[in-house]
């Protein structure tokens, strides 16, 4: 039986993804990557200390139980050959073909178009055009480690045990998240967190792709809900002005805490009330990882034209380039998956075969 609330947080955090990158390109605390701080006030930047912390720790949770219920039907080469397909082509070839856009415009906000000769910009923009492609980078990696991991858990002896998980060890996994949050990450590129997400990606292969655990998580959604409400108003308030993204912040018991707070309330919410489809979230549902793949562009292009050609209002180029980002992103998006060889390039979708 397909569950819907899994497919709804997925898209559902995807298009977070979107509006957070649109306050993430005029960000005022430092991170690296947007195209300039927009007006004095930092009060827009509210939105990625809220989300931060916790979103792309749920998307690995969710692929891991994802995983599981994949290779509940396949055996783990065909696992691996689908993921390959997947996850390898958008993340090259994609970047020779797409991706090398967001890579030349992140160039000529550095100014280093002027001053590279004319044939290293193309090569050059190619390999500064991952984005947030990093997120399916690490889910190939850990795609192949899980058919290891499954290799030493053959019989599923861990797996059944981890169905017994009553609600104190629920909670307690938020400090095993800390200490993961501490190991494996890159000192440059921070968003390669390895010992986070990775511990997350095996939380849900092993514990909450059980039902019974999903249902202990739903019994304590209400008090999970005002407890992340209130951790995100605390949070806010205790960093702001600092790095939300930087390790300083990020391996703090705090962050760590809100964080699983939030994930809990969500996966909980989601699976009581939002258990369900209707034809837009069955869109969405199919549509997201294409989405996702396709986003990062379609918002950076309008930040970087309206930062520097324009003298709008701050409030205005918030609202231009988040609407002209969402459409931009849904025409690319259909676009591209209409042309096959693009659709396989961009978007790692092959043409399924006619069944005989």
């Amino acid at each position: 039986m397909r569950k819907h609330y899994l497919d709804n947080i997925r898209w559902m955090t995807v298009i977070l993804v979107v509006i957070y990158h649109v306050f993430y390109m005029f960000n005022h605390i430092g991170v690296l990557g947007g195209v300039g701080p927009l007006g004095s006030s930092m009060y827009p930047d509210i939105i990625m200390y809220v989300v931060y912390p916790w979103f792309m720790v749920l998307m690995f949770l969710v692929a891991g139980i994802s995983s599981r219920y994949s290779l509940s039907k396949r055996t783990n080469k065909e696992f691996l050959k689908e993921r390959v397909v997947k996850f390898l082509a958008p993340t090259t070839l994609g970047l020779f073909v797409f991706h090398w856009i967001s890579g030349y415009i992140n160039l000529r906000i550095g100014g280093a178009t002027e001053l590279m000769p004319s044939f290293l910009i193309y090569p050059i923009s190619v390999l500064s055009g991952q984005g947030p492609l990093w997120f399916i980078q690490l889910l190939l990696i850990f795609s192949l480690l899980l058919v290891l991991v499954r290799k030493i858990d053959k019989n599923d002896k861990f797996y059944n045990l981890c169905k017994k998980c009553n609600t104190v060890i629920i909670l307690l996994f938020g400090i095993l998240l800390w200490g993961a949050s501490q190991i494996l990450n890159m000192p440059i590129i921070t968003v390669f967190r390895f010992g986070i997400y990775f511990t997350a990606f095996l939380l849900g292969y092993f514990v909450f792709s059980h039902d019974e655990v999903i249902e202990r998580v739903v019994k304590i959604r209400i008090p999970m809900l005002c407890l992340a409400i209130l951790g995100s108003i605390g949070y806010t308030i205790f960093y702001f002005g600092q790095n939300c993204c930087e390790g300083p912040v990020l391996k703090t018991f705090f962050t760590n805490a809100y964080m699983w707070i939030a994930i809990l309330a969500i996966i909980g919410c989601f699976k009581k009330y939002l258990d369900k489809t209707n034809p837009v979230f069955d869109y969405m549902s199919k549509s997201s990882y294409g989405i996702y793949i396709v986003h990062y562009p379609a918002v950076l292009i309008p930040a970087y034209l309206f930062y520097i050609y324009t003298n709008l209002p701050t409030a205005l180029i918030y609202i231009l380039v988040a609407v002209i980002g969402f459409i931009g992103t849904f025409l690319l998006y259909e676009g591209i998956r209409r042309v096959p060889v693009l659709r396989f390039i961009i978007l790692g979708i092959k043409k399924k075969k006619k069944a005989a």
